[in-house]
């Protein structure tokens, strides 16, 4: 999809906050792109903000925009392999980070 079209396409999610009516603050959704990088690092996956959505890229640079987190774990399978953010090697080194 080309970013036109994606602007046009934000879907209400629960991960968005109460009242899907009120826009999510910028900061809110840079807190929630640095807690899902610690998880897509491990696959060499990368997220950012763009406008009210996130921007996830993959290792060899290919990018998908992305609406609401609900729809980041599909997106980071399909551009680095499947990626389970309950797996207890991933935990492991996240507790350990902390």
């Amino acid at each position: 999809m080309c970013g036109l079209c994606g602007a046009f396409a934000n879907a209400d999610h629960w991960s968005q906050g109460g009242d899907v009516a009120l826009v999510m603050p910028a900061a809110e959704r840079m807190r929630q792109a640095a807690a899902a990088n610690w998880v897509l690092s491990a696959r060499g996956l990368k997220l950012s903000v763009w406008a009210d959505r996130f921007v996830l890229r993959g290792p060899t640079g290919k990018s998908v925009v992305v609406d609401h987190l609900g729809a980041l774990w599909p997106a980071a399978d399909s551009l680095g392999g499947h990626v389970d953010p309950l797996d207890p090697v991933l935990m492991a080194r996240l507790e350990d980070a902390q």
